[in-house]
């Protein structure tokens, strides 16, 4: 699927809005990106870029089109995204997550640039990460990430986003951690869920909203941009299955240290109170936004 042009912010003949990209628009932050850009990057022109566009790995198409549109902001949420994927094919991991970052990060050299990394380039034998804390990646994709976030960081104008889990609605239907559990227990099948394995779940419709303001400010540097509550993986699924109790399907617990596969952080909860200190408005944790926001398609 592609960004219909009526979905997207208009040059509305009076005030100029200045250009700015937004990758991986396809993908759930950066859906919820591109739909908060009218309410909270009102001043910027979005073209959402997508594969049906071009591949982030086609250098060539890439520096044509950014020859061509001149963006004056790119945020960079293209990734493989995934401890599994990029775990399974480690060459594309790197070609993806490392070798495209550092070429749109050359091209975006003079402008402002958003790179979003992730909270599992830490081990998470500590928690409670600051932004002064040394990375430890523990698997392939939290390598990628922090070989990633070593290129943008010389560019002292550049901004690096810590995420965490990010919940919502994505256009694949599959991409927040809530549509994944809803997925399992609609089809009336149980799902495991870790009761060591700590994170910092966040609406992903709250993070675009911190990013466009951290963007706004010319913000630079590394900020952890995550929910203020720290939460198990099984805690996160009690708290949404009251949202939704019709489905038959029911969540067990289990613990991630006993689990196969690549290995996890068991606790990669992030400090957020250099974001807070900076944002209008403070990020919220899971259980408070969930409360207010009972309406809201989660």
């Amino acid at each position: 699927m592609d960004w219909p042009a009526a979905a997207l912010p208009q040059w509305d003949g009076i005030t100029q809005m200045k250009p700015a990209w937004i990758t991986g628009a396809n993908g759930l932050i950066g859906t919820y990106l591109v739909q908060t850009a009218p309410k909270f990057g009102p001043q910027w022109r979005v073209r959402p870029i997508t594969r049906a566009q071009f591949d982030v790995l086609d250098f060539d198409a890439v520096e044509r089109e950014f020859k061509r549109d001149r963006p004056q902001l790119v945020i960079h949420a293209a990734a493989i995204s995934t401890v599994a994927e990029a775990q399974k094919n480690p060459s594309l991991a790197i070609r993806v997550n490392v070798e495209a970052t550092k070429f749109l990060a050359q091209l975006a050299a003079e402008i402002r640039f958003v790179f979003f990394s992730t909270d599992i380039i830490f081990d998470g034998r500590k928690g409670d990460y600051l932004e002064t804390d040394v990375p430890r990646p523990i698997h392939v994709y939290g390598e990628t990430k922090l070989a990633a976030e070593e290129i943008v960081r010389k560019n002292p104008r550049h901004l690096i986003v810590r995420a965490s889990l990010n919940g919502g609605i994505s256009i694949s239907r599959n991409r927040g951690f809530n549509e994944q559990l809803w997925r399992s227990l609609e089809a009336g099948r149980p799902m495991k869920l870790f009761t060591d394995e700590f994170r910092c779940p966040i609406f992903a419709g709250e993070t675009a909203r911190a990013v466009w303001e951290l963007a706004g400010k010319n913000c630079a540097g590394i900020f952890h941009v995550a929910g203020a509550q720290k939460l198990s993986r099984f805690q996160i699924g009690e708290l949404l299955v009251r949202r939704r109790p019709e489905f038959s399907g029911k969540i067990v617990s289990g613990l991630a240290k006993e689990a196969v596969g690549p290995p996890r952080a068991l606790d990669a909860s992030l400090d957020i109170s250099k974001v807070q200190k900076v944002l209008s408005k403070p990020l919220p944790g899971l259980s408070q936004w969930l409360a207010e926001n009972p309406l809201e398609p989660f």
